[in-house]
Order: C-alpha cells, then structure tokens, then sequence
C-alpha cells in the first residue's frame, strides 16, 4: 500500500497516531492537575517501566495536559554524570516565561529571575570549564537564596519561589523529568527533599518522572519519605483491545481495515508493547498488497521488521557493550527472559558473582539492565534475550 499514507510512527518519544490503552493515566493526571491547582494535597508523579513501552510519550502528553490548563511548564532529559542544576534552571526558566505575561506583578518576576541566575551559575562544575550558565535574563543574580552550593538548599528555595509565582496566577508549575533514573544520587536526594517541602508548604509545583523499573528503589535509597511522597504509575505492555485500536484506529482514517488474523499475528509478535505494535504495523502497512491485511502480509512482513529492530532497537544498544558486558548479557538470556539470579547468571559463566560485579554495575549504569529485586537482574529492553539468543556467540 502507498507507504506515504503510513500512519504508523516507531520513533523514540514520538506521539503516535492513537495514544491507547493510557486513558487511566491521563485521567489520574487531570486530577492531580485540578487538585493541585485548587490548593488540595497532591503527590508529584513517577512513571516506570521498560523502555519501548511509551513513557517518553505520556510523559509529554501529560505536560500538554498541563499547558492546555495554563500552567507553566519545562522539561529535561536526565543524564548519567551530569548535575541536574543547569537543566533544572533552563525548564524553569522556560516554564516561568510561559507564565510571565499574565503576572500583574513585574518587580516578583524580576526577583524570582534574579533567584534563578543564582541558582543556574552555582553548578560547581562551572569553574572546571571555564564556562558559567548565560540564559536570557537581563536582571542581575540574586545573593543570598538559592546560590548556596549546596543542591538541596538551593533547588528546594527555587522550588518554592517558582511555586508562589504559579500560585499568584491561581494556576501551578510541572516539571517533567524523562529518564529519571540517571540522576545521581546526591540530585536526587535533593530533588526529593524539595518536592517534600512544597508538600509540606501546599505550593503548586510538581514533578512528574519517568524512568526504568528500577527508579522506585532508588528514590527510596536517597529518602525514605519518597514512597509517600510520589504516585507511582507502572506503565506496562498494552492489552489485546488496547493493542488493536493502536493499530485499527488510525488505519481506519486512512480507509485500511485488518482481518481478525492479521491483527492476532501482530500482538503475538509484538507483545504488546506500544514501540513494537509501530514497528511491526509500519512495515506490515508498506508490504501489504491492499485492504484489507490479512494474516499472511502479516507473516511477510514480520522478518522485515525483526531486522530493522535489530539493528536500529536492539543493535545499536549491544554495540554499546564491552566484550566482558555482552558475555553478562548472553548468560543472561540464556535463563530466559524474565529476570534471573544473579548467582545462576555466575554459574552459566562458571565465575565468582562478585567478580561479575563491574560488569553488571556498568550495564546498569549504561541502561541496559535493571535490579529487578535484590539478587536479580532483567533486561531493560522487551524482546531483548530473544535477540541475543539469536545472535552468533
């Protein structure tokens, strides 16, 4: 069929044509939007799951659902190694901008403004690049508030400070933070005790988060509090009905309709997860002949798109990999898919587990894997063991 009508879209993050399957979601989020915003106690957000599974685009409709209700908004993209003080300053910057020419009260912007310079140039790292964060502001920095040093001083005050310019409008503040589990530890502690603050104070700010299974523990290794602090969301693989709408809806406004068999081959090969219900719909959609697709394009097509996720999804995360990681990895998906022990991953490899330690501690930090639970490890990455099964040793 013409592949310019193609509806599907199997990008990282990207919308696709029929969010489905995360109406319970979107609807807990108009609540804590409205809560929030009326002064009611409310919990900031953590979504988890694996990656494929549509994290990055819920996270980013959630924040239109925040800037369709007039609230000030930012994001940024947590990285491994990298203080979350100058991303952190730019989202608020950006998120006090969207909220600025409502404000009837100039002289508090222009003060908060003067708080976030202070708060933006204080990154400790700035004197090893010779660098300082220059953003657009054209009001001095401030001294004395949220320029201590210290990240948890300092980003709890800009919290608070961010929240009242929100509050002044009658509306909120979200930051929304993707990858989340790459925030380093002393950040994140930081980032708890502040959420715990405006918590405390009833100040309209939230922080919404995303990121792999594994984020709930970590949180709560940098603060106790932080299993009452946040609602967590697990966001998982969608259900058959879910499933086929991704797929039906959109092809239907194209005038493409599926046969019941076709559309039983794509959940099996994709298993339910959004990224692969795309992929796998994408390269269907460009081999079939014409509506309505049946069973057999679907077949067709599977190895098609099998390669084109080997390379572009699964591939280009194992060249990533050292030697010593892959050989970790192959074990692992020797045992199967779910999350396996530790010790049994040491026996296949006939080695001591604590001398597999740096090998597994690298694969977590590159994303790779998780601790499913303590004494266990799991891919990241649906699907991931059977493509390194396949793979030649």
């Amino acid at each position: 069929m013409d592949p310019i009508r193609n509806p599907y879209a199997p990008g990282a993050g990207q919308r696709p044509p029929e969010l489905a399957g995360r109406d319970r979601e979107l609807s807990q989020f108009d609540v804590v939007l409205e809560r929030v915003a009326k002064s009611r106690p409310e919990r900031s957000l953590v979504l988890t799951g694996l990656r494929g599974v549509g994290k990055t685009v819920l996270l980013n409709t959630m924040r239109s659902q925040a800037m369709t209700r007039l609230w000030g908004s930012g994001k940024i993209e947590a990285r491994p190694d990298q203080s979350i003080r100058r991303p952190v300053a730019a989202a608020v910057h950006m998120a006090v901008r969207e909220l600025a020419p409502r404000h009837r009260d100039p002289a508090h912007i222009e003060a908060f403004l003067g708080v976030l310079k202070a708060f933006g140039q204080r990154d400790a790292t700035a004197g090893k690049s010779g660098t300082r964060w220059q953003p657009a502001i054209d009001v001095p920095a401030s001294r004395g508030r949220a320029d201590s040093g210290d990240i948890e001083i300092d980003l709890t005050e800009l919290f608070v400070d961010a929240a009242q310019v929100a509050a002044d409008l009658g509306v909120g503040l979200a930051l929304f933070v993707d990858e989340m589990q790459d925030i380093g530890p002393t950040d994140l502690s930081a980032l708890c005790a502040a959420c715990h603050e405006l918590s405390q104070l009833g100040l309209p700010l939230i922080v919404v988060g995303a990121g792999l299974p594994h984020l709930p523990s970590l949180l709560s290794s940098c603060k106790s509090y932080s299993e009452r602090l946040f609602h967590y969301l697990r966001i998982d693989r969608l259900d058959r009905t879910s499933a086929d709408l991704a797929l039906t809806a959109p092809a239907a406004r194209e005038g493409v309709m599926f046969e019941a068999g076709a559309l039983e081959e794509l959940y099996a090969a994709a298993g339910g997860y959004p990224y692969f219900v795309q992929a796998y719909g994408k390269v269907t959609w460009d081999l079939a002949a014409a509506s309505p697709i049946g069973a057999q394009d679907v077949k067709l097509a599977a190895p098609h798109a099998e390669a084109e996720l080997a390379v572009g999804f699964f591939g280009s995360r194992y060249e990533r990999a050292t030697p010593a990681e892959r050989e970790y990895m192959q074990a692992m998906a020797s045992l199967g898919d779910g999350p396996v022990p530790t010790a049994q991953v040491a026996e296949v490899l006939k080695r001591r587990p604590s001398s597999l330690s740096p090998a597994r501690d690298t694969l977590i930090k590159k994303g790779l894997v998780y601790a499913a639970e303590r004494g266990s490890i799991a891919f990241t990455v649906p699907h991931f063991g059977h493509f390194l099964r396949s793979q030649p040793i």
